[in-house]
This record gives structure tokens, sequence and C-alpha cells, in this order.
């Protein structure tokens, strides 16, 4: 079992990661519904939050069907963090995750997110105003280092776990990869490895299938597995990975019935929690995830992202459920 405070998670657990404009609610509960063992929010400007930024209080909406569940902030300014981390302490999350990995220009410009890796003593000093304004457990999501000369993970982990953090997830690119190339777990690896660490660290990159998960598992040694894009469109992940390591055997991919009623729930949740016109607007980048692989189906698509009634949304989604009975999805 493993432990983040308080906070129980099975043997080697698998995390939905935090994901801008993707780790919604209603995406969060499709993945719960589909064997995550626990999720974290979007990630939220700490001034955003101070400045009641409508957007970034929206992020802080949970539900106790959800939990565990983690509310994610960002920000390099101390006492912007420290006010921020009350104020989503007041919401009772189960954690407080701090993220020191996006590595989006706006963002690493503010430095904050990946930028705070150029400075590990700022990192420290953010870390620490957190973990001092709340009592909730803080944990760490970073990256590997700026950039392929200055990997400084290993420092960095354990200066986190010195000042009180309680885990630690690591992307395994720098920086400067941003989502390209590959990632390199030999890195983490090495933190899980260092007799010095002892809480839980958790393996974010690349895993996008069963038979990855489980030989990133036997051949790094970690706590567990963050899965971030490959869970978008596909939820499923989760219990097919699982079901893998029980059996050695796959699941039966999901078919395209599975599929609509995954949409016809996202984009439910979606309006309910958004509003409707909020909430049709904001799922339509979704369909083509969900889907991906089908032959012949851009007149479908198109109609999903242009109809504006959820009635008239409702029933292309049946149409597709009818014209697809018995298509096998590659």
């Amino acid at each position: 079992m493993i432990k983040i405070g308080n906070i129980e998670l099975p043997d080697f657990p698998l995390l939905l990661a935090p994901m801008e404009d993707v780790s919604d609610p209603p995406f969060r509960r499709l993945c719960k519904m589909h064997g995550a063992d626990m999720m974290y929010s979007e990630f939220i400007s700490s001034e955003g939050l101070i400045r009641d930024a409508i957007k970034s209080r929206m992020k802080l909406d949970i539900f106790d069907y959800e939990r565990p569940v983690g509310i994610q902030i960002f920000g390099g300014d101390e006492e912007a963090m420290a006010l921020s981390s009350k104020i989503v302490t007041t919401v009772n999350p189960d954690l407080i995750d701090i993220n020191f990995g996006c590595p989006v220009k706006k963002v690493v410009c503010k430095g904050a997110g990946a930028g705070v890796l150029k400075d590990v003593d700022l990192m420290i000093r953010l870390t620490k105003a957190v973990i001092d304004s709340t009592n909730l457990p803080v944990t760490v999501k970073t990256r590997l280092g700026w950039d392929d000369s200055s990997i400084n993970i290993d420092e960095v982990a354990e200066r986190l776990q010195d000042i009180g953090v309680q885990a630690l997830s690591i992307h395994a690119r720098t920086r400067a990869q941003m989502y390209k190339g590959h990632s390199d777990w030999s890195h983490i690896a090495r933190v899980k490895n260092n007799p010095r660490i002892t809480m839980p660290i958790f393996g974010n990159g690349d895993i996008d299938s069963p038979e990855k998960a489980l030989q990133y598992k036997n051949e790094y040694g970690i706590d567990g597995i963050m899965i971030g894009r490959a869970a978008i469109g596909y939820p499923w992940i989760f219990n097919e990975i699982k079901h893998y390591f029980k059996t050695g055997e796959h699941l039966a991919k999901p078919t395209v019935a599975d599929r609509v009623e995954a949409v016809r729930n996202h984009l439910t949740w979606a309006m309910d929690w958004k509003g409707e016109r909020l909430g049709i607007v904001e799922t339509r980048p979704h369909y083509t995830n969900y889907f991906k692989g089908i032959h012949s189906f851009k007149a479908y698509k198109q109609k999903l992202v242009t109809l504006d009634r959820p009635e008239e949304l409702f029933a292309v989604l049946n149409e597709i459920q009818d014209a697809y009975s018995g298509y096998e999805v590659v």
C-alpha cells in the first residue's frame, strides 16, 4: 500500500495527470469510473486564485466520488503561493500538488512551472511557503531538469523531501524537450533507488499501453505511474493496465457503443457543470480522440463540432452507435 499523508492508495497506483483544458470534473469522473486511483485538477494559477479569476475558481470544484483528488497550483511568488494554498485548503481536497513541470512558454516566462527548474533554491522556497500554509499533504510534479546539460532531479528530490514533500511525480523529459523525443526513465529509477528517498516516486511520460506500463513497472521500480495524454479520449486505459497486470491478458477494446456512452456522459456532465453552451463548446475538442481509428467518420465529426443543441448532438450519437454496430475499432 502506498501512503501520502493519510491517503491510502493501492499497491502501484495509476494516477491521472493534471492536464490543462482536459482534467476537469467531467473527464476526471470518466477516468475514475474506468480505474484511475488518484486524480488531479487542471493546474491553477496562484495569482489567478488571488485575483478571484472565475476560471481559476471553477477549477477548485471537486466532488466526493472523485476522491482521493488533488488540486494543483503553480506560480513563482512565495506570498502568492502561500495565499493560494490557503484558498485551496478551504475546499478540502485530499492534497495540494505543485506544478514545477509545465514547459509552456507563457508559464515559464513568469518564472513558474518548469521555469523554476533553473533555480532550485526558489523551488524550495515556493514549496515551503505552500507546506507552511496548509495542513494538507503537499506533493510535487516536475521534470528531469531544464535541458540535458542541467538535469538536477536527484538534488531536487532530496531537497523537496527534506522540507516535507510527501510524494514526487517525475515527467521523464527536460523542459527543452517539451513533449517531443523519448522520455528517459533511467533518471527516475536513479531517484527511486536513492537510499535517502523514502517518499513515493511516480513516473510519467509515454505510457500508452498495458505492455509498456508493465515493462516500466518492472524495469524502473517506481511506486506508480501517472498517465496523461494516453487517457485523453481513452479513459479505459486504467482498467486495461490493471487487468493486464493481474492476468497477462488484454481486456476487450471498447466498442463504438462504449465510446458513444462515454461521450454522452462526458457531454452531459460538462453541461451540468459548465452550463449548456459552454459544456457543448468545450466538449468538442474531445470527439476526435474518443472516435479515433473509426473509418469514414468525418461527416459525423463535422456534425458533432458544429451542432449547438443537446438533443441534436444526442441524436447524432445515436446515429453513430447504430451505423457502427458490430464495428471493431483497430
